[in-house]
């Protein structure tokens, strides 16, 4: 079958290292691969039941993101939490790229794109967000939605790269393990602000909403980051 569809073999083997990435990225998130444990290539494949094709290629896109690193001939291992600083240093280069990204998203803010994000923030009110990464894991993919739609629509690749590079919303919802999203209120409201901004093509206003919104993000995600904090630290007690 795979021969009488052009692509197919192709598109069979980007579902598959999705499917992996999403599996590997369940485990990190949930603190069964802890920081500095080795992922195994062949060993995540055996477990998998798959070819160790589609690990690598998960492997590879979760480095990206900054939640493994590769050594050389030493393969790939879970990479620490982020500290205080490099939170911070995180959620302003979040502030430089995503107001900007919602600035020229809003001179290109068609309906299919606004009725997206609509559907986004849908989402996000009717996602559970309980303490496991299977509890918010449909909050998460919401939340990542709106932020990627609007960086798209920006039609910017290279300002695009630098998003994609600074995996933002993988990093602080790493922080979500065993507590679960507690700003959805506020995020909600924040990119309510933000579509209304869009809605209207106002530039300004639709650059000054994503920045009040990453603020919020960052106040909220250095409280997350204190709470981690104290729990890994009760834990080891």
């Amino acid at each position: 079958m795979e021969k009488d569809v052009p692509g197919g073999v192709w598109v069979q083997r980007s579902i598959l290292a999705d499917q992996v990435y999403k599996e590997i990225l369940a485990r990190l998130m949930d603190g069964e691969l802890k920081s500095g444990d080795p992922v195994s290539i062949d060993g995540t494949a055996r477990e998998l039941g798959v070819s160790p094709t589609p690990v690598r290629e998960a492997l590879a896109r979760l480095e990206s993101t900054n939640m493994v690193v590769r050594a050389a001939l030493r393969g790939y291992r879970v990479a620490p939490m982020l500290t205080h600083d490099e939170l911070l240093d995180l959620m302003d280069a979040r502030l430089l790229i995503e107001p900007y990204n919602a600035e020229l998203a809003s001179g290109r803010a068609d309906p299919p794109f606004l009725e997206a994000l609509e559907q986004s923030i849908d989402d996000l009110r009717n996602a559970p967000n309980g303490p496991h990464f299977s509890d918010y894991r449909s909050y998460w993919e919401a939340d990542e939605r709106f932020h990627r739609l609007i960086a798209e629509q920006a039609d910017n690749k290279f300002v695009l790269g630098a998003y994609e590079s600074l995996g933002g919303h993988v990093q602080r919802f790493r922080l979500f393990s065993g507590l679960g999203v507690q700003d959805a209120r506020s995020a909600i409201e924040e990119h309510a602000r933000i579509l209304k901004a869009l809605r209207r093509r106002d530039a300004a206003a639709s650059r000054i909403a994503m920045a009040g919104h990453i603020c919020g993000v960052r106040e909220r995600a250095i409280h997350e980051h204190e709470s981690a904090g104290r729990q890994a630290r009760s834990e080891s007690a």
